[in-house]
């Protein structure tokens, strides 16, 4: 969470980050990239590693990279202006958005119990937001709501072509598709970052926390690709809702608790289990109905 590497004003109180925050964003992308190269060239040699300049997926791959940097600059920019609570809050939107966009852009749409579970996996995310940092104050920033939303819908959008078109070429391995995306990926942050993060020195202000930041994040980066190589972006973003399931039992339980075990918290945590569970369980049950009623002539309400 980058929210806690924040460091804290002693005289106004204010949180900020002492370090570049675009820093960790360029440095999980350089990480990656060299990573990414070395995976290929360890996996097939020379051979393996000319298939990143494969002309059609480079260029499919190296635009959606631009949109997924868009959306880091803007993720970044609502940090800077959001306390956690209303952030994290209005990034539980982004289940709704990805289904929509899913069904624009891909034709996939959902079911009346889908949507419905959809929005009850929402609501339960911002009451378990909202009850776990009802004590945080200050009002909050139109632009820091503006920038968030606009993550938002940039990140649904990437997602939901990463889903389409990893899939559609999936003869390549997952590590080269990652070193496709990020070429444009990086290009496009340093534009966006306008040479501010080297004002002072790259690592200025970096310490351990900052590198766990740069760890998470790359670990974060990898695991959400692979998720929509694997699944589709609706499910990747219920994948991540169910990370806060495992971030809340790792602060009220020992030997890492940091918060007290209090009960309307960890029903709100169980409602999100539960309604994360029903999704995942019903695409498998409307799938069966949706065969029952092609054999039978029926059209799926």
């Amino acid at each position: 969470d980058m929210g806690a590497s924040k460091s804290v004003d002693p005289v106004t109180g204010r949180k900020f980050f002492a370090y570049g925050a675009m820093s960790v964003v360029i440095g999980e992308t350089l990480v990656t990239l060299l990573v990414g190269q070395a995976t290929a060239l360890a996996a097939g040699g020379a051979t393996r590693w000319r298939t990143i300049w494969r002309p059609a997926p480079l260029r499919v791959f190296s635009l959606i990279g631009v949109v997924f940097a868009v959306g880091d600059c803007l993720e970044m920019a609502s940090l800077g202006r959001l306390a956690g609570a209303p952030y994290q809050i209005l990034l539980q939107s982004k289940l709704v958005i990805s289904a929509l966009m899913m069904w624009a852009l891909r034709g996939s749409g959902q079911t009346p119990l889908q949507w419905n579970i959809l929005l009850l996996v929402f609501l339960s995310m911002s009451a378990y937001m909202i009850g776990g940092h009802a004590g945080e104050g200050g009002g909050v920033p139109f632009h820091g709501v503006l920038f968030t939303l606009l993550k938002v819908c940039a990140s649904c959008l990437s997602a939901v072509l990463s889903d389409r078109y990893m899939k559609d070429f999936d003869d390549e391995p997952f590590y080269i598709q990652l070193v496709q995306f990020k070429f444009t990926w990086l290009a496009t942050t340093l534009v966006l970052d306008g040479g501010t993060t080297w004002h002072g020195g790259f690592f200025r202000g970096w310490g351990p926390l900052t590198w766990a930041v740069l760890a998470s994040f790359t670990l974060k980066g990898w695991s959400t690709m692979y998720l929509l190589k694997l699944l589709d972006s609706v499910l990747k973003n219920i994948g991540e809702a169910s990370a806060v399931l495992v971030i809340y039992f790792v602060h009220v339980l020992p030997p890492l608790s940091e918060e007290e075990l209090e009960i309307p918290t960890l029903l709100s945590v169980l409602i999100v289990a539960l309604s994360v569970t029903a999704y995942i369980g019903s695409k498998g049950v409307l799938e069966k109905a949706r065969l029952y009623d092609l054999e039978h002539g029926k059209t799926t309400q």
